[in-house]
């Protein structure tokens, strides 16, 4: 995959050709989703089974399925993740932080934490900067993943570029739209901004609404790096259909 950096009225603008695109390296882009309240057994194997047969990056669930995730994949590169103070992210920074020392123990390779949006809201950015630190800090140590939710359907334009700033500072590995239980998910703009702040400092995770090849191309041109989705395996068929048409046109 290509990534060009295109410098317009000085600033730096990053965008992915999605044409250049192979499947594999599509099918690495994924977090396999499923954080149904009602997801059982039977829908976990099948998770991991759809995520290991097509090589996806990562199962996306809550912690308490980590465990038995990480031993339906402990044969598969295909990593656990662990969603922590989902969805709404109203946890103190105590509680996330041993929220994702228990997942790390479960199994979990990845963390996906909401930040507290009531903090920023009231202009606490220095809770929202120790909050960051202290859950990145922790996944480095024990060579996790981490991922910061913003969930930016709450957000203003200068409530994401805050922080998305602060995350340019402590580098996490990667920062994310949504949950997708907010009212509204992944939007081309946001991710956008989201990168032109972070630059190549932090990757970009776009979830929450993302269904077709058609929103999933446009959010990997934005700049997302990894889709959240639970539409996977419909995505993928679309792209092939879609490489497929364009061969025939040619």
């Amino acid at each position: 995959m290509i990534i060009y950096i295109i410098i317009i009225n000085s600033k730096r603008r990053f965008y992915m050709d999605s044409t250049m695109l192979t499947l594999e390296q599509l099918c690495s882009m994924f977090d396999h989703t499923n954080l149904k309240p009602y997801a059982d057994a039977d829908a976990f194997r099948q998770l991991c089974r759809e995520a290991s047969d097509n090589h996806f990056a990562m199962v996306a669930i809550n912690p308490a399925p980590v465990h038995f995730c990480k031993s339906l994949l402990q044969d598969s590169c295909v990593h656990v993740g662990a969603a922590i103070a989902f969805p709404l992210g109203q946890t103190t920074i105590r509680s996330k932080a041993q929220e994702t020392l228990a997942a790390i123990e479960d199994g979990a390779d990845e963390i996906d934490y909401v930040i507290n949006i009531g903090e920023l809201k009231s202009g606490n950015t220095e809770y929202i900067r120790a909050e960051m630190e202290t859950i990145v800090k922790i996944c480095r140590e024990h060579a996790v993943l981490s991922k910061v939710i913003l969930e930016t359907c709450y957000l203003t334009e200068d409530e994401i570029v805050t922080v998305s700033s602060i995350a340019r500072d402590i580098c996490p590995d990667y920062i994310k739209t949504s949950t997708g239980f907010g009212p509204e998910g992944a939007t081309v703009k946001n991710v956008r901004l989201m990168k032109q702040t972070v630059g190549d400092r932090v990757k970009v995770k776009a979830a929450g609404g993302i269904r077709s090849w058609d929103a999933c191309r446009a959010m990997i041109e934005a700049g997302a790096e990894r889709i959240g989705t639970s539409s996977s395996l419909k995505i993928i068929a679309e792209f092939l259909a879609d490489r497929q048409a364009g061969v025939s046109a040619q």
